[in-house]
């Protein structure tokens, strides 16, 4: 019996010959990654020295630093927030990256998301780095750990293989992909095991849209996602990688907890109907609800094929007066392309309003809803209270419908406007 990428990755990080699931180690990440938040990095810097008396880390090439959220300030305790990280970091000797991006997007930019590696996070949204074959888990409660020992505890996960076949219509995105796995096999058909990603589909798709899929996959119960590497990611990720390391794939004899083939031919746009990320339905179900905002962005979906096929759409057309459509690019990097491109001025010209790279439109910091008001998002979530008031609605769509609705106010079929 072979294994799989994710027992082969442990088994090298935790320096045993082999590993099967199920089997408890004693893992050294390759990386420990965290963006400043209030009550998690400003405590863990404070029990680090405080309770095992670590004033520095002893690899600081180990750690990454985002400052991705609160950006920019907009009170004193949130500055403090943010010194505090810079500071750390200083001290450290640790890499602090600020105004980059949303940290996920940027971790992989940055060579973080290297083939083969073992990381670690306080965030699940880390799982887009698998598109590259890492294996990169929220591990939110034993971070502190990952900061005070070279190893941590960690048992070996079972794995859930999802093969993708058919090819996409006109319209269609890695977003209506993913949420029509979540519909077909349940939100937690993949629960608590690693989700690998297959099939001729995801071999045909852009890196972007397997980082959109990897992004989500915490709304199938899964702790991860990962995608056995190809000629596509090496290629990204060659120059860009930190460690030098064997990329690792999965044996065609490997042991699976379960594995599930789905088709995606006939696949149209998908609505995530709040106040679930469970509740999908055909787009098609929910065309001429009145909606007030847009929002395209977040570490799932504002990549520049997104922003593209917004402005595709937009192409000739005006926002509805009194709509507000919020775009934000994932990552400055992303931004520059998109500018270069001119995508970025043909949506100012339909009348979208562009932000710097943040995640601060995804959690309800920036752009907030008033009761009453509902958006089309590309965000990671539609429960109540995430964008603002807790009496607004998200309709999480593709980056084409947000784009449809805009224009009309209502939520619409973006397909015309591309046929055009």
């Amino acid at each position: 019996m072979g294994f799989t990428i994710t027992e082969k990755i442990l088994a090298r990080a935790s320096g045993t010959g082999s590993v099967s699931a199920g089997d408890e180690l004693l893992v050294k990440p390759d990386f420990v990654i965290a963006y400043d938040f209030p009550g998690y990095t400003d405590v863990i810097f404070k029990q680090m020295e405080d309770e095992f008396g670590i004033k520095t880390v002893s690899e600081p090439d180990r750690f990454a630093l985002f400052i991705d959220h609160m950006v920019p300030a907009t009170t004193t305790q949130e500055e403090e927030l943010h010194q505090n990280t810079r500071s750390w970091g200083k001290k450290n000797n640790v890499p602090v990256y600020e105004r980059k991006g949303i940290g996920h997007q940027v971790a992989a930019e940055l060579g973080y998301a290297t083939p083969g590696a073992f990381v670690v996070h306080f965030d699940g949204h880390i799982s887009q780095l698998g598109t590259f074959g890492a294996l990169a888990i929220g591990v939110r409660r034993h971070l502190l750990e990952a900061f005070v020992k070279d190893r941590i505890k960690f048992k070996v996960p079972e794995t859930t293989r999802i093969d993708i076949i058919g090819n996409l219509q006109l319209g269609v995105t890695a977003r209506d992909i993913f949420h029509h796995i979540v519909r077909e096999l349940g939100p937690r058909s993949c629960r608590g095991t690693v989700l690998e990603l297959g099939g001729e589909t995801i071999e045909q798709l852009s890196l972007e849209s397997r980082q959109t899929i990897t992004c989500l996959a915490m709304f199938t119960g899964a702790i991860t996602a990962i995608i056995n590497p190809d000629k596509k990611s090496l290629d990204y990720i060659e120059d860009r990688k930190r460690k030098n390391l064997d990329a690792l794939s999965s044996d065609p004899d490997a042991n699976y907890a379960a594995r599930y083939t789905v088709d995606v031919t006939d696949l149209e746009p998908i609505v995530v109907v709040p106040p679930s990320p469970a509740n999908t339905s055909d787009l098609a179900e929910f065309i001429g609800t009145e909606v007030h905002v847009g929002y395209l962005g977040s570490c799932a979906s504002g990549r520049v094929e997104d922003l593209a096929l917004a402005a595709d759409v937009l192409e000739g057309h005006k926002i509805k007066e009194g709509f507000q459509l919020h775009v934000v690019p994932t990552s400055q990097e992303i931004m520059e392309k998109a500018a270069e491109s001119g995508i970025i001025s043909r949506l100012i010209k339909a009348g979208a309003f562009l932000s710097s790279s943040s995640c601060d439109y995804c959690f309800g910091r920036m752009g907030v809803m008033r009761a009453g008001q509902r958006a089309v998002s590309t965000g990671t979530l539609n429960v109540r209270g995430r964008m603002g008031s807790p009496d607004s609605e998200i309709f999480i769509v593709n980056a084409a419908a947000v784009a449809a609705a805009a224009i009309e106010g209502r939520i619409a079929d973006p397909r015309p406007y591309l046929r055009k």
